[in-house]
């Protein structure tokens, strides 16, 4: 039986969010961010639909948002999909549960495509997206640059079988 529960994100789960942020920071294989946005940035950067948060006693342990592709309306539909686990977490079925919860409830906003932008090493990110059918669109060499070091990242996308037929 799980301890914990989605939830959708309110401002006050931002610490937590901000603290699991920094974990893939660190890590060096989930973003090439060097330091955490403030939460105004957060907030403008991630659309308002379908931000999701895993709370375990209190403390999330988990969170899921989506970004506009393009700010014309016929990709409206079109959404760059973050989801990161708190590294303590692992081995729990969040990112399973997780991912199911992000793909239904943006269906349901009506987004037919998500797309993630994830590095090759990056192992257990891309094998989450596979099991909910994200196909590798492409690899792009040496996209951007980290530490002074150039990294490929890999292009996934998932279709909607429900929405924009």
């Amino acid at each position: 039986m799980t301890k914990w529960e989605i939830r959708n994100f309110q401002k006050n789960n931002y610490s937590d969010v901000a603290r699991i942020y920094q974990t893939g920071i660190d890590g060096k294989n989930a973003t090439f961010q060097k330091e955490v946005p403030t939460f105004a940035v957060w907030d403008q950067k991630y659309l308002d639909a379908c931000r999701f948060v895993v709370v375990e006693d209190g403390v999330t342990i988990g969170w899921a948002a989506l970004l506009a592709f393009s700010a014309m309306p016929s990709y409206r539909g079109v959404a760059e999909l973050s989801i990161y686990i708190d590294p303590t977490a692992a081995g729990k079925g969040i990112g399973t549960a997780l991912m199911a919860h992000m793909i239904s409830e943006s269906e349901k906003a009506g987004f037919w495509t998500l797309q993630s932008l994830i590095f090759p090493e990056n192992t257990a990110s891309i094998a989450l997206h596979k099991k909910f059918g994200f196909k590798t669109l492409c690899i792009h060499e040496k996209l951007g640059e980290m530490d002074g070091i150039f990294r490929d990242v890999a292009l996934l996308e998932r279709r909607s079988q429900l929405v924009g037929k």
